[in-house]
């Protein structure tokens, strides 16, 4: 017996019934961030001395701090974008040291240049790029600031 012939045969209110949870569970958006606006006014220090600020002290490392992703690069250069995926506006931005170093929201696989291009364009994931916000750091303080 196919698919749809069994659920015919259920009704209605039965097949919603069973197939609801499965659904539910299925999709890929359901529980893997929010979905929310790109922060603007961006204009934070971070210590590098401090507990904070010390979890960049390796090339690769990365914090997440007022939905923006403040990384240490492989080249040890200080780099940060949103945590919003341009995609579909998912929190979910994360850095990967793959590739010489990425963004990465792993709800759709949208994957960013360090400056923020896209680099999946080809199966149009998504086709605008990821904001980066600028860095400055004085001393052992970092600044991130639009």
């Amino acid at each position: 017996m196919e698919r749809k012939e069994f659920l015919r045969t259920l009704g209605a209110g039965a097949a919603f019934a069973l197939t609801f949870p499965c659904l539910q569970g299925c999709s890929k958006d359901d529980g893997n961030g929010d979905k929310v606006e790109v922060p603007t006014g961006i204009d934070f220090t971070i210590d590098l001395n401090s507990t904070e600020g010390q979890a960049l002290a390796e090339n690769g490392s990365f914090i997440l701090k007022e939905l923006v992703v403040v990384v240490k690069d492989l080249d040890g250069n200080f780099v940060a974008a949103t945590q919003i995926c341009s995609h579909e506006s998912y929190d979910q931005v994360r850095y990967l040291t793959n590739d010489g170093g990425i963004f990465y929201c792993d709800v759709h696989g949208s994957r960013f240049a360090l400056d923020g291009e896209p680099l999946n364009q080809v199966d149009s994931t998504t086709a605008k790029p990821l904001k980066i916000y600028n860095t400055e750091l004085n001393g052992d303080i970092l600044r991130v600031y639009e």
